[in-house]
């Protein structure tokens, strides 16, 4: 009996209510959007392994170090690998077509992000061939990059055309790794360099460090900063998830206005939905004073008002929810140079569905409380 009047109720003017649904799935795909803009925002930190330190200039990551560095890093206990790389920076065709490239050390880079999935066929020719390169797989789909071709980048911190033959194209284990970078040999960067800028040859942009186990973060931090001291290019040695954290605080003030706009959304259309049950309840006075009369109480009243409001919202979310995952594979892939990793996660719909309950209950509150508060008789009053 309960449900029928829910749906009757619900579904009674049917114009209203229909916009009333749209509004919603608007605003839950709005949201979810928008959360899911943040997440892809901290999409490297999530990815980053507790098992994994970072080394770099303490001055500024612009400053390199000393190849040099590289074996007194190893000799520190807790740790377990050492590779390292440098920002190439390079442009493809033209600057629109920005993506992440390095100049890695291949055998322990790839060893270090074992969450990096390439054939062992392909990590063989990357590893043989000096000016071999590896791509991830969605970087090679959005150009057409297919084995064997040769890849142009220019050079804008290290200037000239550099030419790159892909060996590889590597597939993240998971939706949370990026596919979307570039890797070659620092090998091959750093001879270059010696035959052209011999002063700046044996330099890296940064040291990953492998620890035999992730509670040795701090004190192998430590250790390594200690070993350079005072030297004329000190270190500043973190988590990869610290490391990847301040890149996303210099971007905190537009992560915030995003969430504020999130939460707007949210208020706004639980304004609708609270109108929307207001003009219900005070159509239907008259019916509500009736049920009071044949002895329905307080607690069903409210029931079937509350269930009217979450029926609306639960409806709206759903196909809310339902819209968000092609938006968000559109948006994604159109902004896939600037959100490498962009899908809609598990939390996200929790939240979508946790923002469409509140909405439903929030907006029934006052209707309830005017329904229960009224007399009988004043209620009765106002059929016809």
């Amino acid at each position: 009996m309960l449900l029928k009047l829910l749906f009757r109720n619900t579904f009674r003017h049917r114009l209203r209510t229909l916009l009333t649904i749209g509004g919603i799935a608007v605003a839950i795909l709005a949201f979810g959007l928008l959360r899911t803009v943040i997440s892809a925002w901290y999409a490297g930190v999530e990815a980053s392994s507790a098992s994994r330190l970072v080394t770099r200039n303490a001055i500024s990551l612009i400053f390199t170090l000393p190849i040099s560095y590289k074996e007194k890093i190893r000799s520190v206990d807790g740790v377990s690998i050492v590779s390292y790389g440098n920002w190439f920076g390079g442009i493809y065709i033209d600057e629109k077509n920005f993506f992440a490239n390095f100049a890695i050390e291949p055998r322990t880079y790839f060893d270090l992000y074992s969450e990096f999935l390439l054939s062992s066929d392909e990590t063989a020719a990357f590893f043989r061939e000096r000016k071999a390169c590896v791509a991830g797989q969605k970087l090679a789909r959005r150009f057409g990059w297919n084995i064997g071709d040769t890849i142009t980048l220019r050079g804008t911190i290290f200037p000239g055309n550099w030419n790159f033959v892909l060996r590889g194209i590597y597939q993240g284990k998971d939706k949370t790794i990026d596919e979307n970078q570039f890797f070659f040999h620092w090998e091959y960067l750093n001879e270059t360099i010696k035959k052209n800028y011999p002063r700046r040859a044996d330099q890296v942009g940064f040291y990953m460090i492998g620890l035999k186990r992730p509670d040795l973060a701090a004190a192998t931090s430590e250790a390594v900063d200690a070993l350079f001291k005072n030297s004329y290019a000190e270190t500043l040695t973190e988590t990869e998830k610290a490391f990847q954290m301040s890149f996303v605080t210099m971007s905190e003030a537009i992560i915030t206005v995003i969430q504020l706009v999130s939460y707007v959304i949210i208020v706004i259309i639980m304004a609708v939905v609270a109108n929307t049950m207001a003009m219900s309840v005070r159509e239907r006075t008259g019916e509500y004073a009736v049920f009071k009369t044949l002895g329905f109480g307080r607690k069903y009243l409210a029931a079937l008002i509350l269930g009217e409001s979450l029926t609306l919202t639960a409806t709206g979310g759903l196909l809310g929810m339902g819209l968000t995952f092609p938006a968000a594979r559109a948006f994604g892939q159109a902004v896939g140079q600037f959100f490498p990793v962009f899908h809609v996660s598990t939390e996200t719909i929790w939240m979508d569905m946790a923002a469409a309950a509140m909405v439903g209950i929030v907006a029934a509150v006052i209707p309830i409380w005017r329904v229960v508060q009224i007399r009988i008789a004043k209620g009765l009053g106002r059929i016809g």
